[in-house]
């Protein structure tokens, strides 16, 4: 987070140029240190990828795409099932315009966008805008390239956002930036050369009717952290390990030469030519320079033996064995500090109980419910600003405080036990929260609403149908033919 004194605004609240650029240098420094190094990891380019061994020598470069894995389905516990809002009692005409402004922004895509980004970097970004129609829309904007500035209190308010844009020419060459700075009132754009110390320089502005800062940061914990974050080292360390065990199968390392006799051990130097063209060829060239004989025998296993040399093996004792124990050892290490487990693992085969499955699942649990408080918060704060802008173009007011936001587990489900729970809870639990719980129904309120319609048209055709029926005589009633007045 990012946090400056409001006393160093303008009267209207924007930033000076000054201001701003040092803010776009604070920025610039968090995204070489850890923004883009994270983006890296997440677009599989690993450190493994630029290790670089002798010519000739098997160098495979294994990534394992763990923080895909990671933050996918940490992204997809959280948001896999859409938020469902319920609108205040007495409100719901004014809530319905905002529930269709929401549906027609396509929010709930624009959520898995954000739970995304919130576990790669530590932190979603969402702009509010209105389009060429007037209509509320919001995007999500990578927070490589977005950042919302806040005052300096306990509070932590919202001062102003920035948005930086690439500019290109024609050859697709980097030319400038556009930086575009939001307020709570306007909306000013600033053009940034990349002439070295060059600050940006305004280039126009405009009002916008959001009443408020129309970007918004998702945090995904209080650090700002990602979820593949803490375990960086350990998926780099895997990569290696699995690397090095198919290089060592390639370069046939189960053996050593041991000579006899023998003096010189290396190959003789000699001159090689090397391309200067070539990038490879001369880190290559350099690389083999540096090494020492101890390190030259290591990776190339290889000795020249004169005609009255004697050369035999010493075989190494098989590895293999003690190689995949550290394989499964980091694996699960990477699973249980980010606290995502491998759903994959025996361990979940199997498994039916909802109970159970939770069990197995505590750890992703409690880093959920951290994510779903924060994500929450930034929620409502959206609802607030479309709420605002529906009122600027004439709407009802609602009280966004008052509006319940929840959200919904993806998970595999025992529907029958579920079933079982909710019919157990039966007259004791409203039916719009029992009906919130069924893993098929979307729109709790409007499921309940339709249970009752239904109740009361069988009431209806179960009262027309004993109308319409005749009432059949009790045979007690009736008199044995021949009775007493018969006979009188």
């Amino acid at each position: 987070m990012i946090a400056i004194d409001s006393k160093l605004l303008r009267a209207d609240g924007s930033p000076s140029e000054a201001l701003l650029l040092a803010l776009l240098n604070k920025h610039d420094e968090l995204f070489k240190k850890r923004l883009q190094p994270l983006y890296k990891l997440y677009t599989r380019e690993h450190d493994i990828v630029s290790r670089i061994r002798l010519t000739g020598l098997p160098n495979n470069k294994l990534v394992h795409d763990f923080p895909k894995y990671i933050a996918t389905m940490a992204a997809g516990y959280l948001v896999g099932k859409p938020v469902q809002y319920k609108a205040p009692k007495e409100a719901e005409d004014a809530y319905k315009a905002l529930d269709d402004a929401l549906e027609k922004a396509k929010s709930d895509c624009t959520d898995s966008e954000l739970a995304e980004d919130c576990s790669v970097y530590g932190k979603g970004v969402e702009l509010c805008y209105a389009d060429g129609e007037a209509a509320a829309k919001s995007a999500s904007i990578s927070p490589l390239f977005g950042f919302v500035v806040y005052d300096d209190t306990v509070e932590h308010k919202p001062l102003f956002g920035v948005m930086i844009t690439i500019k290109t020419d024609a050859a697709l060459k980097e030319t400038g930036k556009q930086v575009t700075v939001y307020t709570a009132t306007q909306i000013i754009k600033y053009d940034k050369t990349n002439v070295q110390g060059a600050g940006p320089v305004e280039s126009g502005r405009e009002p916008h009717y959001f009443d408020g800062v129309p970007m918004i940061e998702y945090w995904n914990n209080a650090a700002e952290t990602g979820d593949f974050e803490p375990v960086v080292s350990l998926i780099n360390a895997y990569d290696t390990l699995q690397s090095d065990r198919l290089n060592d199968k390639q370069q046939f390392t189960d053996a050593i030469m041991v000579l006899k006799g023998v003096r010189n051990l290396l190959p003789e130097p000699r001159q090689e030519t090397v391309d200067e063209t070539d990038p490879e060829a001369v880190a290559n060239a350099a690389y083999k320079a540096s090494l020492t004989p101890s390190q030259y025998l290591a990776q190339t296993r290889t000795l020249a033996v004169p005609p009255d040399g004697d050369a035999d093996y010493l075989v190494k004792p098989d590895s293999e064995s003690a190689n995949e124990l550290l394989r499964k050892s980091m694996a699960d290490d990477i699973h249980k500090f980010s606290f995502v487990p491998n759903l994959t693992d025996e361990k979940f085969a199997g498994i039916s109980s909802g109970v159970a499955m939770r069990f197995k699942l505590l750890g992703l649990e409690q880093i959920t419910s951290v994510k779903e408080r924060w994500f929450r918060e930034a929620l409502r704060t959206r609802l607030r600003l479309f709420a605002n802008f529906l009122q600027k173009k004439g709407g009802a007011a609602l009280d966004i405080d008052k509006i319940q936001i929840t959200f919904s587990r993806s998970l595999p489900v025992n529907e029958l036990e579920i079933a079982q729970t909710l019919q157990t809870y039966k007259e004791l639990v409203p039916d719009e929260l029992l009906l919130a719980q069924v893993p098929f129904v979307e729109d709790a309120d409007k499921a309940a609403k339709d249970m009752a319609k239904q109740r009361a048209e069988r009431a209806k055709e179960s009262a027309a149908m004993f109308a319409t029926q005749p009432l059949k005589e009790n045979p007690g009633d009736k008199k044995p033919a021949g009775g007493a007045e018969a006979k009188k």
